[in-house]
């Protein structure tokens, strides 16, 4: 398998080095060069598997050889099993034809756990045949950061930097990436929302210099690794659900775009996936464009779904590069001209290719809360603002066929958002045992200002301290 740039001038890799890489050299986003694609009769071989063998079977083709398939497996079964359920990714059924899938029972209790536990295997696996080192920098909207320490915490051959927004995240989420003392650990917190730290991210790596000197990698969905290994979920649900004989559909709240990307490209191999439901909040880009085609900026405004707000969706870009053809000089140029004028010119026709599959729904504050009470009165079920706006999202838009279920997917645990799950329901979810004494741990981190040269100071000091 070799993986190519959106924007179509960076090197062609294979996967061992996309992972290591991380955003390509000419600031596009690495795809596979060809899609893997299974059978009906390939997707029925793979029911009834365990969660870690799905994912390895799942991640094969893409991994193409550069890792041995029984260390694949290894690493998978390693990566998924501290996890608190047994089933790994429980479906749990909301109502006639709504289903919850959570994956929220890693870790850090958010969906990052999926891939990053992973992640952070298969760069220890991959370094140490290699006998390499590297800086991985990452910015967070909520729960990339804690889920990617906590996968990558006390590891000899990286150190971690993660870039969170000062007083935008959930104090739990704040937490559990402040709380990690590892010295190969960092923590900034940037005066500025998440795409400041987004826009800081890839300026680091379109910084040369920098970028070779602290030899610097990814944890955001920029990584492709991270992409490919949320696809298994998706399979893991449909498969449960009767595919490929039965049609599925799929509701996602999502902000950086990565997380429903992984479900597009599980429909792209051949998973029969109906429609996949994008729930946004107030900061809604992503549903002004299905709408009406209008992917232009806006101020990031503080919502009760800290992780969803985001207004530059990063991993559009993989989107775009496919419905313009795999043109990699026209995605350039249709990602330059948004970032000067803050408008995307997505032609008309990719729109309507885009909008067929794709169907928005947002929530704002009030209405989160009143979705929050209402599963809680009609089932019992808590859910966080943002599985909240997921379930809210698939009872909107379930399909005319009354044959096809919809999987809201939900994303965090509720008591990562204690404040808002309480004012719905009256109710304080309580931590799990592990996170119990979260609140008397002393926190480390930096508060810094939206800088460049401050932020790369900050990173080379954590990488140079590991390294000693």
């Amino acid at each position: 398998m070799r993986y190519i740039s959106t924007r179509g001038a960076a090197p062609v890799l294979g996967f061992a080095d996309v992972l290591l890489a991380g955003l390509a050299e000419d600031g596009g986003l690495y795809v596979p060069e060809i899609w893997p694609t299974l059978s009906p009769a390939d997707w029925r071989a793979l029911r009834g598997l365990a969660y870690p063998d799905l994912t390895a079977c799942i991640l094969a083709p893409f991994v193409g050889g550069a890792i041995a398939e029984a260390t694949l497996a290894r690493l998978c079964r390693e990566a998924y099993a501290g996890f608190a359920h047994a089933a790994v990714a429980p479906l749990v059924q909301l109502e006639h034809r709504v289903f919850a899938l959570e994956l929220f029972h890693g870790p850090t209790l958010a969906f990052k756990d999926f891939a990053l536990q992973l992640l952070g295997r298969l760069f220890d696996h991959v370094l140490a045949e290699r006998g390499e080192r590297v800086t991985i920098v990452g910015a967070t909207s909520g729960d990339t950061g804690s889920a990617a320490i906590d996968a990558c915490r006390d590891r000899d051959r990286l150190s971690i930097v993660i870039l969170h927004p000062h007083g935008r995240v959930s104090e739990v989420q704040r937490r559990q990436m402040t709380t990690v003392t590892s010295g190969n650990v960092g923590n900034i917190a940037v005066e500025g929302s998440f795409d400041d730290c987004q826009d800081l991210v890839k300026a680091m790596f379109a910084d040369a210099p920098f970028r070779r000197e602290m030899r610097l990698s990814a944890v955001n969905s920029i990584n492709w690794a991270r992409v490919a290994a949320q696809i298994a979920y998706y399979a893991w649900a449909a498969l449960a659900l009767g595919a490929p004989d039965r049609r599925v559909a799929f509701a996602v709240p999502t902000g950086n775009f990565g997380h429903v990307l992984a479900g597009w490209a599980a429909r792209r191999m051949g998973l029969p996936i109906e429609r996949l439901i994008v729930g946004t909040n107030r900061n809604d880009i992503l549903a002004r464009f299905l709408d009406a085609n209008d992917m232009s900026l806006a101020a990031v405004e503080p919502s009760l779904s800290p992780s969803m707000d985001i207004q530059v969706s990063s991993n559009f870009e993989r989107l775009l590069f496919e419905l313009l053809g795999r043109d990699g000089r026209a995605t350039a140029e249709t990602m330059r001209a948004f970032r000067e004028s803050g408008r995307m010119p997505v032609p008309d026709a990719a729109w309507r290719e885009a909008a067929a599959l794709f169907h928005p729904y947002r929530l704002d504050d009030e209405a989160t809360l009143a979705e929050i009470a209402r599963l809680h009165d009609a089932s019992g079920y808590l859910a966080d603002p943002h599985s909240a706006i997921g379930i809210a999202a698939a009872c909107a838009h379930l399909p005319d066929d009354a044959g096809v279920p919809v999987v809201a997917v939900a994303t965090a645990h509720p008591a990562k958002f204690p404040e808002a799950v309480k004012r719905a329901t009256g109710i304080r979810p309580a931590l799990p045992a592990h996170l119990a004494d979260l609140f008397d741990r002393p926190e480390r981190f930096t508060v810094a200002r939206n800088d460049l040269a401050a932020i790369e100071a900050l990173v080379r000091g954590t990488a140079l301290r590991n390294a000693a």
